[in-house]
């Protein structure tokens, strides 16, 4: 009995010696503040840094492998050279409060070879906006005329509408300034309010987009420039944009019953991979699957590379047609992702979107 308390007693003795002695051996990384508070400032103050003391505990040089933060605003800096035994070290950090005003809370992460693998510090503040300039609130400088926009997208316009929306203006010289948009197209109506602009003073351009005078279909664009007390400034412009949409609300219960009905047989295609220079090309069926004749708007691709043309763009009851697609893959590398929007005149789906996507790799790899 003796012996046996005597072994057990030798066994927990031994084990508590073995984990002395492993923590004893072992880096430890202690740090003296694990958080900090730059409390209140300003935006304009610019960047914000401050260091971090740690002690390394352990018995064997301690190593930082890596620190990473929440976001790009916060940047560490950190010696590479092991830390001895009882040997110090320091963490800088530096918080950039630009465009980022309000409260934040970023986190500072250590990967180190220390018993405590992980540590997270933390930095913590309150940055109060600069104050906003004529530049911000008007970025587009045209001539002495500064905008709030370089482009007013009116959304959704039905071919039947007129869309109205404004752009803020501002004079930025000491003189008056006449403000005249030139040239809009028909579907475009420019009001200037006040037409001339008392210096340094604030007005508005209202945009009447009539979507029944576009003769289009889908998005369309268009840049105006303006005249400046009877001057053409060319220098920049505004870009004015809608998705014109057909309007389907005057269909009666009787027409909706025998409207068109477009039926894609697949929507993608997948040519898989290919080299640079050889040519995918893929047929896209589309029918008619309503009584009235199906008419295809318009076919439009995501970029140049991609062309795409019916064999008819009036499709008969039950009929179907064909879309053949192109892609062309000179220049490209890497996965391939192209898209086909072909606009009909379907009430319940007058958008078809086909897919045409695969992988471009040189020969050799």
């Amino acid at each position: 009995m003796k012996r046996l308390i005597l072994v057990l007693c030798l066994v927990i003795s031994g084990g508590q010696f073995y984990n002395n002695y492993a923590q004893f051996t072992e880096p430890s990384i202690t740090f003296d503040k694990t958080s900090f508070n730059f409390g209140n400032f300003s935006e304009l103050d610019g960047f914000k840094t401050h260091i971090f003391t740690f002690t390394n505990n352990g018995n064997q040089p301690l190593t930082i492998f890596d620190i990473t933060t929440t976001c790009g605003c916060t940047v560490p800096e950190w010696s590479k050279a092991p830390v001895a035994p009882g040997g110090t070290g320091t963490i800088k950090v530096t918080y950039d409060p630009s465009g980022r005003p309000g409260a934040f809370r970023k986190n500072i992460t250590i990967k180190s070879n220390a018993k405590e693998s992980t540590v997270v510090l933390y930095i913590v503040g309150l940055v109060s906006p600069k104050p906003k300039t004529v530049a911000d609130d008007f970025p587009i400088k045209i001539g002495n005329l500064r905008l709030s926009m370089a482009h007013l997208n009116m959304q959704t316009v039905l071919n039947t509408q007129i869309k109205v929306d404004s752009v803020q203006i501002f004079n930025d010289s000491d003189s008056l300034l006449n403000v005249v948009v030139a040239g809009p197209p028909a579907y475009l109506n420019f009001t200037v309010s006040p037409q001339t602009l008392e210096p340094k003073k604030h007005g508005l351009i209202f945009v009447s987009f009539d979507g029944s005078k576009v003769k289009d279909w889908g998005f369309v664009v268009n840049r105006v420039m303006f005249k400046l007390n009877g001057q053409l400034i060319q220098d920049n412009m505004l870009a004015i944009s809608g998705t014109i949409q057909e309007d389907f609300a005057s269909l009666t219960p009787e027409k909706k019953l025998s409207a068109p009905k477009a039926k894609l047989v697949e929507e993608s295609y997948n040519f898989g991979t290919v080299t640079p220079g050889q040519p995918v090309s893929h047929d896209f069926s589309l029918k008619n699957d309503g009584k009235d004749p199906l008419i295809i708007r318009k076919v439009t691709t995501t970029c140049g590379c991609t062309a795409s043309k019916p064999d008819k763009y009036e499709i008969k009851s039950g009929e179907s047609t064909t879309l053949k697609c192109t892609f062309d893959s000179r220049g490209k590398t890497g996965k391939q992702f192209q898209t086909i929007t072909v606009i009909v005149n379907d009430p319940l789906q007058s958008q078809l979107t086909l897919r045409i996507i695969g992988n471009v790799e040189p020969s050799g790899k």
